[in-house]
């Protein structure tokens, strides 16, 4: 069995057939060989400027090409790749690129002037390159992208001084449950496995052995080289990890021309390229989507779509239904997971075989515990923590307390385990529950309450506030703050939501306000949420 990186079977992919696309966006083409060479010379910059062995390499970027070219300049140069969330705020991405201890930072220049406010404080950073766009040149303080690239060195492929290993990282920053943002580690040799080793289970097709098996299988007549449009952002697992299987199998990897979701421009461009797979998240995608095709029927010939996939945030059967009632060869996998336990379990729909909301199938190394240890049994109806073992992370960066916190030695044997509850079956699929803690996923972002509360708390007309997730048809949950105000004031939603704004993501500014007297803490600072969702579900008239 083979010890896996990710650039040596990119390279291998790359000279089997550099003319084939790896990259598509809009009228813009990335051929395999051109991806592999970029990424050279990316990986040579690197090196030249300094950085370490592992030294982490952060990609704030928007969906493209130079975002996964960001990845396997990393890989080829020995160094850790790291996401970021393109919609934090100052202090966010600071702490971030901070606690990551970021030696390299490659930007869409768009993003100049937030990175010009925390710039200085980030002195470990020793190369800064922008990618420019319309209206964005390079700032001054940065490397321009476009010349790095076409500076192909003449020695190839390029490796640093100290090579490659399967123990080299990717960190997957993730906002959990609690606290700030924290960095997930895998060993690509971990993640590559766990995402499927060049094969897809569910499509049939066998994890490979090694690289020279994976070169010969993709080279082989049968093959159908997968062709994925992924919608959702590479800044998060999803998109990210569904990438990674792409070009694994060595196949290509779409980008929706537009930096805003629009359905009918998936649509177009499902259907321009022939794509064999969709990727998204959830309702926030799904819904419109399937507005679209019942508002244009016919419109597209998606006869090629073999698979729609999601992870991170659960859709509803009926919405599963309208969407293979259109595209008819396709099946629907609904993956259950996270940054740190991938393969908990999966839900696959066909055709008049769609799942119910919630249900899922047990991943072949998952089990469900109760919190003193003990494997919950099927048809039992006790509830217990989803765990997964096999091929894990090796834990948090620089977080020794929360990485024993969730990775856990059960029955003799290492487990992740997220903080999902869920019921087993008599037939064994999974009854999944929910996060135990009051996390709020809306449109597959996790906020966190704690965080939004504190940032309407420095409003001068809040005296106390608690935010909880009320139903959202769309994004599955939409955020509500529960304001306390000061000395009988009247803030509108408008003016809190903009002041959440100022310290926070847009994401997690309150879409709902309810008012009320008091907000009824403990002696100890605890309060109950569930009974403030409740009464903002009444106050607001919302769905249970």
């Amino acid at each position: 069995m083979s010890s896996w990186t990710f650039a040596d079977v990119w390279e291998a992919i790359a000279g089997a057939q550099p003319e084939r696309p790896a990259h598509i966006q809009g009228e813009r083409v990335v051929s395999w060989g051109e991806f592999d060479a970029r990424a050279d010379a990316l990986a040579a910059h690197l090196i030249a400027a300094g950085l370490d062995q592992q030294a982490k390499v952060a990609a704030f970027l928007y969906n493209g090409p130079e975002y996964l070219e960001t990845y396997y300049a990393a890989f080829k140069g020995g160094f850790a790749p790291v996401n970021t969330n393109y919609r934090y705020g100052p202090e966010e991405l600071f702490y971030l690129f901070d606690n990551a201890d970021t030696q390299a930072i490659v930007f869409h220049a768009g993003f100049s002037d937030v990175l010009e406010t925390i710039r200085g404080r980030l002195s470990g950073v020793k190369a800064w390159i922008a990618v420019a766009e319309p209206g964005h040149p390079v700032p001054p303080w940065a490397s321009d992208y476009d010349a790095i690239v076409a500076k192909v060195p003449p020695q190839r492929p390029v490796k640093a001084p100290w090579g490659r290993s399967s123990d080299d990282l990717l960190l997957l920053y993730t906002g959990g449950t609690t606290g700030m943002p924290k960095g997930v580690m895998w060993r690509q040799d971990d993640l590559f496995n766990v995402i499927g080793a060049g094969g897809n289970v569910p499509l049939g097709i066998p994890p490979a052995t090694s690289v020279e098996e994976l070169v010969a299988r993709i080279q082989g007549p049968d093959h159908i080289r997968p062709i994925s449009l992924v919608a959702c952002p590479l800044m998060h697992g999803t998109g990210q990890f569904s990438s990674l299987i792409c070009f694994n199998q060595g196949g290509t990897v779409a980008f929706l021309p537009s930096r805003r979701f629009n359905a009918m421009e998936l649509w177009d461009e499902a259907d321009r390229l022939g794509a064999t797979a969709i990727v998204i998240v959830g309702l926030a995608f799904s819904t419109p989507m399937l507005e679209a095709l019942e508002a244009n029927p016919g419109r597209w010939d998606l006869s090629t779509v073999r698979s729609m996939s999601s992870s991170g945030s659960m859709w509803s059967q009926e919405n599963k239904r309208g969407l293979l009632s259109h595209a008819k060869n396709a099946m629907i996998f609904d993956s259950f997971g996270s940054s740190e336990a991938v393969g908990l379990g999966i839900s696959a729909s066909a055709p008049g075989a769609e799942v119910p909301t919630a249900a899922f199938v047990i991943g072949p190394n998952c089990a469900v515990f109760t919190e003193d240890g003990r494997r919950v049994e099927p048809g039992s109806g006790e509830r217990g923590l989803v765990a997964v073992t096999g091929f894990l992370p090796v834990g948090y960066y620089k977080d020794a307390e929360k990485t024993a916190k969730t990775f856990k030695t059960l029955e003799g044997a290492r487990w992740s385990v997220p903080g999902d509850w869920a019921e087993v079956n008599g037939d064994g699929t999974l009854k999944l529950l929910g996060r135990g803690s009051v996390c709020i996923n809306t449109g597959g972002e996790k906020v966190f309450p704690e965080e939004v509360e504190e940032a309407l708390k420095t409003h001068p007309s809040v005296r106390d506030a608690v935010v909880v997730g009320l139903p959202d048809a769309r994004f599955g949950e939409r955020i509500c703050a529960v304001v306390e105000t000061e000395g009988g004031a009247k803030p509108t939603l408008a003016e809190l939501s903009e002041h959440v704004r100022t310290t926070l993501a847009g994401y997690k500014a309150p879409r709902e306000l309810v008012l009320i007297d008091s907000i009824g803490r403990a002696p100890n600072g605890k309060v109950d949420y569930k009974a403030l969702k409740d009464h903002a579900q009444a106050a607001l008239g919302a769905a249970a």
